[in-house]
Parts: structure tokens; C-alpha cells; sequence
């Protein structure tokens, strides 16, 4: 039986999903292709029909995790154009999404494995950081490019920051603390 593009398509789109979550849950390095095949519904063999290595999915799913979290971004700024800037702090560094299994922090899980990972995926990660950065260099009140860019730098710098040392702690009014002191002197 021949498998469509659309059959094709949603088959990666399964996969991608399944190791999107893996990758949240356990980091690139502790994962296999066979666990994130079976999470996916599907053997280990049809792997290579959609990915030439581990590397190349772990790649597209930066990729992907990454664009999810811009795309994410883009829509709280354009719904909240009042004060995008606000908006965007009180999604990110709350407790409730934090440690919410449906929304993990990308940044602190993905930073720790980064250092061991290829240049290829690396790039992509940065590719995904400067997406990030430019939506804030929009949404930032100052005129001068120069300022705006790095006053975008130190607010992702210290939402990434915050967030991970809340995830970090197993104390909840120090998470909460770290959040919202983070929130408030971004502001």
C-alpha cells in the first residue's frame, strides 16, 4: 500500500511531536530513536523514511520547538499591543506555565545539552535565540537600534535565567519569588 505526502507528512509530524516531549522531558543525550519511535506509534525501522540520523531529528526539533515558541511569542505581542512587553513577561515567568507538563521551559532544558551537540544544531538554536531577540527589539521603547538590542539581550538572558533557576529549585515560594522579581524589573 503507498503511503501519500499527506500520510507522509503527518507520520513526521508524529514523530516530531513525540520527541519534542522527549526531548523536554529527558534531554537530547538520554534519549534513542527506538524510544521516540514507540512514543510515536510507529517501529523503529520507518525512522530513516523521514530522518537520516539522530542528529538530523534532533535538529528538526529544535527547529521546531523553536518555532512553536516564536510563533507562541508573535501572537501574545499582536494581542496584547497595549503593552506586548508586559504580556510577554507575565506568559513566560509565571509559575503556573512553568511547570506546567503542556508548556516546559525550551531554554533550560535545551541550554544543558547544547554544548555536546553538533554545529548544525547549534545554529539552529541560535537561529531560534535571534528570532526571539528581534521580537522583542520591536516591542522595546527606545529609538536607538543599538540600545534596543541589547536591552532585548538582557531581558531574554534574564527570562531564560529566571525561569531555569525556578525549575531549578524544589522550593516554590523561591521559584516564585525569582519570577516575579525577574517580571517586575523588566518592566
Amino acid at each position: 500500500m503507498r503511503v501519500t505526502k499527506e500520510q507522509f507528512a503527518q507520520t513526521r509530524e508524529k514523530i516530531l511531536a513525540a520527541a519534542s516531549k522527549l526531548f523536554l522531558d529527558k534531554g537530547f543525550s538520554g534519549l534513542g530513536v527506538a524510544e521516540v519511535m514507540n512514543a510515536a506509534g510507529f517501529t523503529h525501522g520507518g525512522f530513516y523514511r523521514h530522518f537520516q540520523s539522530k542528529e538530523h531529528l534532533t535538529y528538526e526539533t529544535c527547529k521546531s520547538l523553536l518555532g512553536q515558541t516564536s510563533a507562541s511569542w508573535k501572537r501574545i505581542v499582536s494581542q496584547h499591543s497595549d503593552a506586548p512587553l508586559e504580556a510577554l513577561l507575565s506568559h513566560y515567568l509565571t509559575s503556573e506555565r512553568l511547570f506546567s507538563a503542556d508548556s516546559p521551559c525550551i531554554f533550560g532544558q535545551f541550554s544543558e545539552d547544547l554544548g555536546g551537540q553538533s554545529d548544525a544544531i547549534r545554529e539552529a538554536f541560535s537561529q531560534g535565540l535571534a528570532e526571539l531577540r528581534d521580537i522583542l527589539v520591536k516591542i522595546i521603547p527606545h529609538s536607538d537600534t543599538v540600545e534596543k538590542e541589547q536591552r532585548a539581550l538582557s531581558i531574554l538572558s534574564a527570562m531564560i535565567g529566571a525561569a531555569s533557576l525556578a525549575r531549578s529549585t524544589n522550593d516554590p515560594i523561591m521559584a516564585t519569588a525569582l519570577l516575579s522579581a525577574t517580571r517586575q524589573k523588566l518592566l
